[in-house]
């Protein structure tokens, strides 16, 4: 049975790294222009270049969403990204928009296409057609049910690729315009505002500055707020169809989240191929994954008709986990360790290192110093290069995190 491509965000290099060291098969990211996260940071030419060789040195593959939909003007610039993005090797592109689509076998032909998750393709018709256009893969929508998602396989030669974990949008796989409406921002060019996640309460037209108390907390009730996917205890099922790609939403997230949901994904889809699925081990899994800011879970349209898919109390993330800080060097003659803080930690705390491969170690931190060895009590400011006492070698890129086990964050 061929082994379905695990395949991580990545919305700036160093995601991207963390990303293939942290169990991708696969990794997408956004250029600067023509992606549908604006805001995610993103890769200039020159850094997609650079992220294709490093990820094929590694491997792995990368592919370069160009998925916003493109108006008469936005053309010649697209045909430029597009020769660009031939000429780099990257492996696939995922697009939406069907001249995008046309445009890209005349001017990116080396390229696989996969066709975004914002087409919407819910039926074998719909795939079909994306097959016959040259598309190599489909990104389903997330409201396909499982049943839906085996008949698409039965009856189409063509990859599907399912998202099994993150944000979900209140919309049809990304088509909402609430975000143009009130505030200018496009969900279709990469702006969203994230109408969504805002607080409402409700106006009576003939009683204007009264608002009536529907809240489902003191700030107002979320309406339209969706919690967010988590496909984890499903993946038995998911593998048994077989779906080609799982995909993990998070191009905004940080390198933790990144490099936690990257491991657990990773052991597990392993442990599956292993024949070596457990049930009590999947349990420890999502515990994990809980600890990462996140709305609470649902298994979404899975089984057909979501019946939990809401979180009307709050659109706020829960963490139980902080991002302290990342690796980035081992200073052999001095046995130290040097971080790069990303969060405020300092001298007494006990503390977790999360390793490349997933290995999780505990790391008290005893002593604390400055790159000119002046002694600190905390490492106070943001991106702060401090130095901790370690008596073996740490690769760079592991993940410094503080993790709230017997309560809330």
């Amino acid at each position: 049975m061929k082994k379905a491509e695990l395949l991580l965000p990545a919305g700036n290099m160093e995601k991207l790294v963390t990303a293939c060291l942290f169990g991708a098969d696969a990794v997408y990211a956004g250029g600067r222009e023509f992606s549908l996260r604006s805001f995610a940071g993103n890769l200039s030419r020159q850094e997609i270049k650079q992220a294709a060789a490093y990820v094929q040195s590694q491997g792995k593959k990368l592919y370069i969403a160009v998925n916003a939909l493109a108006y008469n003007q936005d053309l010649p610039v697209l045909i430029s990204y597009l020769e660009a993005l031939n000429a780099f090797h990257v492996d696939g592109i995922i697009v939406s928009d069907l001249g995008v689509l046309r445009l890209a076998k005349r001017y990116a032909p080396d390229l696989a296409v996969t066709i975004s998750t914002q087409a919407s393709i819910s039926n074998y018709e719909a795939a079909a057609v994306c097959r016959d256009l040259g598309a190599s893969r489909i990104v389903l929508a997330r409201e396909v049910p499982l049943q839906d998602m085996k008949e698409i396989k039965d009856k189409v030669d063509i990859e599907l690729e399912i998202f099994v974990h993150g944000a979900m949008c209140v919309s049809y796989s990304g088509r909402c315009l609430l975000s143009h409406y009130m505030t200018g921002r496009s969900a279709n060019r990469g702006e969203c505002a994230h109408p969504c996640r805002y607080r409402y309460q409700l106006l009576e037209e003939k009683r204007p500055g009264e608002y009536y108390p529907i809240e489902e907390d003191e700030r107002g009730t979320y309406i339209l707020n969706s919690r967010d996917l988590c496909l984890l205890p499903e993946l038995p099922r998911l593998l048994q169809l077989p779906v080609d790609a799982l995909k993990v939403e998070g191009r905004m997230k940080s390198p933790l989240y990144v490099a936690m949901v990257g491991s657990v994904y990773r052991q597990a889809i392993d442990q599956y191929y292993k024949g070596a699925w457990d049930e009590e081990q999947a349990g420890k899994w999502m515990e994990e994954l809980s600890s990462i800011a996140t709305r609470p879970y649902t298994t979404g349209f899975l089984d057909g008709e979501a019946e939990d898919i809401q979180d009307g109390n709050r659109s706020m993330l829960k963490n139980r986990a902080d991002f302290c800080g990342i690796v980035r060097d081992y200073h052999q003659g001095r046995r130290m360790v040097e971080i790069e803080q990303r969060s405020n930690f300092g001298v007494g705390e006990e503390l977790e290192l999360l390793l490349p491969g997933g290995t999780v170690m505990a790391f008290p931190v005893e002593h604390l110093e400055d790159e000119e060895g002046q002694a600190l009590d905390r490492a106070r400011h943001p991106c702060q290069r401090v130095l901790i006492p370690w008596p073996e070698p740490i690769p760079a890129m592991s993940i410094l995190r503080r993790w709230y086990r017997n309560h809330e964050a």
